[in-house]
């Protein structure tokens, strides 16, 4: 598990988005992102930083680029 401020997870996500690398993540209770790559790949960031609505944040733009959220 990677720990991250809330910047640095979403600086992270760019590159990823724009290739749709990523098949889909996973926000667990704690607030764990756990991405999982097309290439089967896992990925867990712990972001330690931020507000529930920054964590919403996230979420809303994983889905506006078409990558599906469990929790």
């Amino acid at each position: 598990m990677e720990k991250c401020t809330f910047i640095n997870f979403m600086q992270a996500l760019k590159p990823w988005l724009n290739d749709d690398y990523i098949q889909h993540t996973r926000l667990d209770e704690k607030g764990n992102f756990t991405l999982t790559f097309n290439d089967g790949g896992q990925k867990v960031y712990q972001v330690d930083d931020c507000t529930a609505a920054q964590l919403k944040d996230a979420v809303e733009l994983l889905k506006k680029n078409d990558v599906p959220v469990f929790d």
